[in-house]
């Protein structure tokens, strides 16, 4: 009995050695050990509005009058606040979609965040995006 006794205590002894050894990494986008943004530059633009009301690679519907954007990599759910640097002007966004799909752009916006900073008659701004 004693036998089985140290068995026990020496797995469970090495199991959480082992676990207090394991590095936990954030994925790309959220926050890091310093709390730091990471930022973007490039050129947003915004959905046609064929899209509202199709799924999102999320699995979420698309809706024009949310504050909801796609970009490439960041995961589903990231907050993005994207600054119009021809006005100064800025939105928060929700990441729930895939893409844009065109060189040189970071970042698709809905119609309602486009709108927020006046990026509907040009169709594409330059913009700083961050994100922790």
């Amino acid at each position: 009995m004693q036998y089985r006794f140290n068995i026990l205590t020496f797995l469970l002894l090495s199991v959480l050695a082992m676990a207090s050894c394991s590095r936990k990494t954030a994925p790309a986008g959220s926050e890091t050990g310093s709390g730091k943004f990471r930022r973007e530059k490039g050129k947003a633009s915004y959905y046609a509005d064929k899209f509202d009301g199709r799924k999102t690679a999320s699995g979420e519907i698309f809706r024009q009058n949310k504050l909801t954007a796609a970009h490439r990599t960041l995961p589903f759910g990231t907050m993005v606040t994207v600054k119009n640097l021809a006005n100064g002007k800025t939105v928060t966004v929700r990441v729930n979609d895939r893409g844009p799909f065109v060189s040189g752009r970071i970042i698709d916006l809905s119609r309602a965040a486009a709108n927020a900073i006046d990026i509907v008659k040009q169709g594409v701004a330059s913009v700083e995006i961050s994100y922790r």
